[in-house]
């Protein structure tokens, strides 16, 4: 009896490599970095974005130092310190009924009233408040940039990189290269790139939760092996971003509840399964490039 027992035990180690094997080659090679944006910008930002990375897919988040609820932001992430943060640089104030102001003095950057400008590219809905349309000052960006870099890195030590709000940095080049010298010299640089990744986006319309649903499904059922970013920007339908627009984009609420709602769908978390995608964040785009991985 105790040879059977013995002889057993022995195929069993015997097939552990070719469970192993077996089990590596139904991975999809798939990796995507799920991001929500905005997290400072309001209360109900805040707590749609903690929703998505307890409950959903969502292992990134972008967060803006000059936004009137990035104390609170910067709490709630003290308290998940596993979820990876980049610092969404800001140079705009683009919300009707809430605004924000540069952490320097800037006045080449900010309208008749203190505010950042609300646009970042000529907008016909806003005529001549597009930070392009200023004769907008390098050192001042620069000084503005870095003071809301050091003041993240402050009090989230364990950031891993910088994107920039609203495609400020694509205005010019000279914001351009200071944006991507400050990113060097914090150790903040992250070229996706040349690291391959691609971006995904909605695969049809988007604007109820169930279209969402649909175009994002139909977009991972597309994916080939490779490596992709999605970006999008959680929050809830609740009378404090019900009051939150700007002209053209007049149903954030709506909008914004439908990305959480998207984000921590379990059908959709299914089809990941099933896929076999990988959900990863910057933080390990990050570690890829430093070990050489792919």
């Amino acid at each position: 009896m105790l040879k059977y027992f013995l002889s057993l035990l022995l195929v069993g180690w015997s097939l552990q490599p070719v469970f192993a094997q077996a089990s590596a080659s139904t991975e999809s090679g798939i990796h995507l970095v799920v991001r929500g944006d905005d997290m400072g910008f309001c209360h109900a930002v805040n707590e749609a974005i903690i929703e998505c990375y307890q409950k959903g897919m969502m292992k990134s988040v972008e967060l803006m130092p000059p936004t009137p609820w990035f104390p609170e932001a910067v709490n709630m992430l003290k308290a998940h310190p596993d979820l990876d943060v980049g610092i969404h640089l800001t140079l705009t104030s683009e919300w009707e009924n809430v605004k924000w102001r540069p952490l320097t003095q800037a006045p080449t950057l900010t309208d008749e009233n203190g505010y950042f400008f609300p646009m970042s590219f000529p907008n016909p809905d806003y005529k001549n408040h597009s930070l392009k349309e200023q004769d907008w000052n390098i050192e001042e960006i620069e000084q503005e940039l870095r003071a809301q870099i050091e003041l993240a890195v402050k009090e989230i030590p364990w950031i891993s990189h910088l994107s920039g709000h609203m495609g400020f940095n694509s205005i010019d080049e000279k914001i351009n290269e200071v944006y991507e010298k400050l990113a060097k010299e914090y150790g903040l640089s992250i070229d996706l790139k040349a690291m391959g990744v691609q971006r995904a986006s909605y695969e049809g319309p988007h604007k109820t939760f169930e279209e969402k649903v649909k175009s994002f499904t139909k977009m991972l059922e597309g994916l080939s092996p490779g490596t992709y970013i999605f970006v999008d920007h959680p929050a809830y339908d609740t009378p404090e971003v019900q009051a939150i627009y700007h002209i053209g984009y007049e149903d954030v609420a709506a909008d914004r509840q439908g990305v959480t709602e998207l984000f921590t769908s379990d059908a959709i978390m299914e089809v990941i399964r099933k896929k076999g995608i990988e959900l990863i964040s910057y933080a390990d785009l990050v570690k890829r490039g430093k070990t050489g991985g792919k």
